[in-house]
């Protein structure tokens, strides 16, 4: 391919941004998310201690022990949920942690290269605030088929999903309901099983699980393995129009500034 390379993926780099998220997950994995391996166990040991504290109180001339041993229980249930909720918790502040490293070091990573061909800060400026969609426009603009990846739908829900977590209700949630519902548990469930009905779902029901945390985790590493190498002006026919109006409101700045 001819041409002068407009972007370009040095392979030690590559492998750096690889081996630094792939250094996020396994420490996330082993620090945080560990410590929820065994909350059945906490659980039933929950229940013990409730038995221990509150064995001073039991007489059992007035006191039945069934009585006791349900309160136990339900205190190690309500243990169990509230621990539940803490890990479910815990593993989306890692998701979207994650997203936001590698969104971060994709637009830094396309700025950097454009300062390499481009003056001025208006279209970094616009890079950095661009939407999803709008840096997806642009990686198809240098020949690269972004959203024919496989790995694109699970950044894209992984985007919404981290919106979600974040904001709660607004546009993230409707799109997570109409294109991936499977990270919304499902409020209802009965003799046939659970209720499919998307319209009730909101952001409480927002869960990820640990295969859909893997999932995100392998389409990151999958995205930078499968940025190209290099990308050459010849292979650039049109770029986006938000893109080509801050090139172009640049170089306008830059010939008034000569002019003074």
């Amino acid at each position: 391919m001819s041409g002068y390379a407009l972007f370009q993926m040095w392979g030690p780099f590559r492998r750096s941004l690889i081996d630094g998220h792939l250094f996020y997950v396994e420490q996330a994995r082993k620090r945080l998310l560990s410590q929820f391996d065994d909350i059945e166990a906490e659980a039933e040991k929950a229940a013990e201690e409730w038995l221990e504290r509150n064995s001073n109180r039991f007489d059992p001339d007035r006191h039945d022990a069934g009585d006791f041993y349900e309160a136990a229980n339900q205190a190690s249930i309500e243990f169990y949920g509230l621990l539940s909720d803490m890990r479910d918790r815990t593993r989306l502040s890692v998701v979207a942690g994650m997203y936001h490293e590698w969104d971060k070091q994709l637009r830094d990573w396309l700025v950097r290269e454009i300062q390499h061909w481009h003056r001025g800060k208006g279209v970094a400026q616009k890079v950095w605030s661009a939407d999803f969609g709008q840096i997806a426009d642009l990686l198809e603009s240098l020949g690269w088929k972004f959203r024919g990846q496989v790995y694109f739908a699970k950044l894209d829900a992984c985007r919404l999903v981290v919106n979600v977590y974040k904001h709660g209700e607004g546009k993230s949630l409707d799109d997570l309901k109409h294109k991936y519902s499977e990270y919304l548990e499902a409020p209802f469930s009965g003799p046939r099983g659970t209720v499919s009905d998307i319209k009730y779902r909101d952001h409480t029901h927002l869960k990820v699980s640990d295969d859909q945390f893997q999932a995100f985790a392998d389409a990151i590493v999958a995205f930078w393995r499968g940025v190209p190498e290099n990308v050459f002006d010849s292979q650039i026919a049109e770029v986006p129009a938000w893109f080509g109006k801050a090139i172009l409101n640049d170089r306008a700045g830059q010939r008034q500034a000569t002019k003074k």
